[in-house]
């Protein structure tokens, strides 16, 4: 009888192991995903960047700095590993475009041309799904990082390889400030 309830015993843990382990790993996943659909978002976006580029660049000869700073920017963004070092590389490619859109507002031709206009709305979309993109992969992280640090999956997800997924954060200061509006 005692063998029959140590073999019950021993089952019954080895099957919530099992479950515990598919849990993790099915968060894990999903976590890759997510970071992956950030991926095809940002490729989307630096493809997009030269075509700009490119467009504007006839009708702003001597605005060159802005034009290669967008260009440095995209380059080191895309060369970035991991959420937190892309992050901090879009961040500034992000502020790099947006000294090329105010640079291209003083141009009357540019703010008339159709093909700025369309990439600008481009741009400007990719910008909004990235955004959704990186919460969802910060939802997503959040939880799998919760479940590999709390009790009792804490004392076996290192042992089963699981790591805690990197959230993309908010590392420029700037970034927190509240927005000035002038009416």
């Amino acid at each position: 009888m005692s063998l029959v309830v140590l073999l019950v015993i021993v089952v019954v843990i080895g099957l919530w192991a099992m479950g515990l382990y598919n849990r993790l790993v099915g968060l894990r996943n999903q976590t890759q995903n997510g970071w992956k659909q950030i991926d095809v978002q940002l490729k989307r976006r630096h493809d997009l960047i030269p075509n700009l580029v490119n467009t504007v660049k006839g009708q702003m000869d001597f605005e060159s700095s802005t034009l290669t700073a967008v260009t440095e920017a995209r380059t080191k963004a895309m060369a970035a590993t991991g959420p937190a070092d892309s992050g901090q590389k879009e961040a500034a490619l992000t502020q790099a475009i947006g000294r090329l859109f105010a640079v291209a507002e003083s141009y009357p031709q540019l703010k008339s041309n159709e093909n700025v206009k369309m990439l600008q709305e481009e741009l400007s979309s990719t910008e909004n799904k990235i955004g959704f993109a990186r919460q969802f992969y910060n939802d997503i992280a959040t939880k799998f990082n919760t479940a590999t640090e709390t009790f009792p999956a804490n004392m076996f997800s290192a042992s089963f390889g699981f790591k805690p997924a990197e959230l993309f954060t908010i590392t420029d200061d700037a970034d927190r400030a509240v927005p000035v509006v002038k009416l």
